[in-house]
């Protein structure tokens, strides 16, 4: 069992997203020790009565040594850039069943949860509304929130209507509206829902899959419960 994040994981989780490096295999390109070879060659079939000048062996070690440099800079960068992926989706993993909040219009209901959310207030306003429409567009909530000073507001739905009566669970939108000199203007919602699974893709990609929301990078999580 391993922690990241303050999050425990199971080996067996490590073990089906690690990264395995494949072993190296031996290509067309020569190592260092076919160039001595090609060198002590070079220098037993020269011409001895117009034998190479030393610089030039040492232009072609220079050179040598340049291009072994170069791979194995190459070999330590895609080393790390695998252990960088590995350690994403553990974390990715880790955040499979818990809530995150993002940034999105719609959120699911479930029967025995509530919706956590803020709205982001850019520039005061006189006046502040929060409705909440079911997946056929009806109006089934509406919460005045009042004059609001720049930040985020925190709100949680409880599933009911105005009237008090539940809701059915399912996927909900919520629209904000701030009163700006007189002018309705739209305010960026950020929803709570949970995390269901995680996608890797072909490239090492990280997709998290958010439940009424849809897929998310993780970029775009504000905040883990």
């Amino acid at each position: 069992m391993q922690e990241i994040n303050g999050f425990k994981v199971s080996d067996s989780v490590f073990d089906s997203l690690s990264f395995k490096k494949e072993a190296p295999q031996k290509g067309d390109s020569l190592d260092q020790s076919d160039f001595l070879t090609l060198l002590m060659a070079q220098l037993k079939n020269q011409d001895p009565l117009n034998p190479q000048e030393a610089t030039e062996f040492t232009a072609q070690l220079a050179q040598f040594s340049t291009v072994q440099g170069v791979q194995d800079l190459n070999t330590n960068f895609q080393s790390m850039t695998n252990s960088l992926k590995s350690s994403q989706a553990l974390q990715a993993s880790a955040l499979v069943g818990h809530t995150v909040f993002v940034d999105s219009p719609t959120a699911r209901l479930t029967n025995t949860g509530e919706i956590l959310g803020s709205v982001t207030v850019d520039k005061p306003t006189d006046d502040t509304l929060l409705n909440i429409f079911d997946s056929r567009g009806l109006l089934v909530r509406q919460e005045l929130l009042g004059a609001q000073d720049p930040g985020e507001i925190r709100f949680a739905w409880d599933g009911r209507t105005d009237a008090g009566e539940s809701v059915p669970p399912g996927v909900y939108r919520f629209e904000a509206l701030g009163s700006i000199d007189g002018e309705n203007v739209g305010l960026k919602t950020t929803l709570g829902a949970n995390v269901n699974s995680v996608t890797i893709g072909a490239a090492g990609e990280l997709t998290l899959n958010v439940d009424g929301v849809g897929p998310k990078q993780i970029s775009d999580i504000k905040e883990i419960l």
